[in-house]
């Protein structure tokens, strides 16, 4: 019994001895690096740009409607068709305008008699008034009838040029080269004229198609990026694989509010349509702001950002890996992307950078040693993070984390 109970305690102390072996052993063992939280300073090509969306309509676009009431009588036009500056759309039923016209070009002719009359007393009166052989009043009367009739052939010969006006407007024409959108009245059909106390009847709707714009709506925080002239990229979504050119032609001067996003309106205008675009369609535009070619560039992700608190100045850094172990190193940046960021100094190609804070474990390399919260002596532990603040060299709307 007493063996056995010898025997019990040698085996419990070797199993606790292998236990506390493995132990130690698990805690010397260096710990593998996720290769997931670690990137490398490469040399890549790094492009911002803003995006937006916008619809796509005609530059021109024209309500068409006549002047003068009336009733259609022609129509020389239907939906889809292009037409020619100067071209007939369509013509007013003139009957009584014409009918107007004769009677005032009569009236015109009788005022041109009256006045041959009036002209020819005036003249005999006055001989015979400077003979002394008619009285003043005579001599007066007749000269009255004379400037009479002068007046009565200027107002009759305005009324006819009236008329001759109202019948030019009964026949409507483009006034540019332009396609048919709409066409809502028929032959026929009663219209109003636009003179009246109304708009008037819309005869039909046309467009320039030949420039088209995009009416788009931008960001507040992207708004400043855009300047006038500006060249920007275009796809259309219901065109697979067209890629069009347009410029910036006008930016709004206030701000609207849009699916509650507050931005401006923008005007794009187009340039070399293809004819598979057309008024209605969606287009995605791509304004580039800024980029850079063939420059160290190293993931957002790798950079981090503390303020300064003696200089108020943010200052950027990464951690470096150096002969295994993790290097703090100060660095200054150029143009970034939603992914990548230039970096201009601190970083050479190949460096492996860490995607975490390693403030604990990092040696400093542009200064003195770090205190024990991970950040230089003098520098609060709140005072680091890895969220680059905009700059004039980088997007606003820059992923941070």
């Amino acid at each position: 019994m007493k063996a056995l109970f010898t025997t019990l305690i040698a085996a419990a102390l070797v199993a606790g001895g292998w236990f506390a072996w493995q132990k130690r052993a698990a805690n010397q063992a260096p710990v593998q690096e996720s290769h997931a939280n670690i990137a490398a300073v490469e040399t890549r090509s790094i492009k911002f740009a803003v995006n937006a969306a916008g619809d796509i309509g005609p530059a021109e676009q024209v309500s068409v409607r006549p002047e003068v009431n009336g009733k259609i009588e022609m129509m020389t036009v239907d939906v889809g068709d292009s037409v020619k500056s100067n071209s007939i759309l369509f013509k007013l039923e003139d009957t009584l305008l014409q009918t107007q016209k004769q009677q005032d070009e009569k009236n015109v002719e009788r005022s041109k008699l009256e006045l041959e009359q009036a002209e020819r007393d005036y003249v005999r009166s006055q001989k015979l008034w400077d003979e002394k052989l008619i009285s003043l009043e005579v001599f007066e009367d007749t000269r009255t009838k004379f400037d009479l009739a002068k007046n009565d052939i200027a107002r009759s010969q305005k009324v006819l040029d009236l008329d001759l006006e109202q019948l030019k407007k009964t026949i409507v024409r483009a006034p540019f080269d332009c396609t048919i959108l709409t066409r809502p009245i028929s032959v026929g059909q009663a219209v109003s004229g636009s003179g009246g106390y109304n708009a008037g009847t819309e005869v039909l709707t046309i467009a320039n198609l030949n420039d088209l714009i995009i009416s788009a709506h931008v960001n507040q925080a992207d708004i400043t990026r855009l300047k006038l002239a500006q060249e920007v990229d275009v796809t259309v979504e219901a065109v697979a694989g067209l890629s069009i050119k347009g410029r910036v032609q006008r930016i709004a001067p206030q701000s609207t509010v849009k699916n509650n996003i507050r931005g401006f309106e923008v005007r794009i205008l187009l340039k070399d349509v293809n004819r598979q675009v057309r008024p209605g369609m969606t287009a995605n535009i791509v304004i580039p702001v800024e980029s850079a070619d063939n420059v160290l560039a190293a993931p957002l992700a790798a950079i981090f950002t503390e303020t300064n608190p003696d200089t108020r100045q943010i200052e950027r850094f990464a951690f470096v890996r150096k002969d295994g172990e993790w290097e703090r190193r100060k660095i200054e940046i150029g143009v970034s992307d939603y992914s990548y960021v230039e970096v201009t100094k601190g970083l050479q190609s190949g460096d492996e950078i860490s995607l975490e804070d390693k403030s604990k474990v990092a040696k400093s390399a542009n200064g003195p040693a770090l205190a024990s919260n991970g950040k230089p002596p003098g520098i609060p532990a709140a005072g680091g993070s890895n969220s680059l603040k905009p700059a004039s060299s980088r997007p606003a709307t820059s992923p941070t984390r």
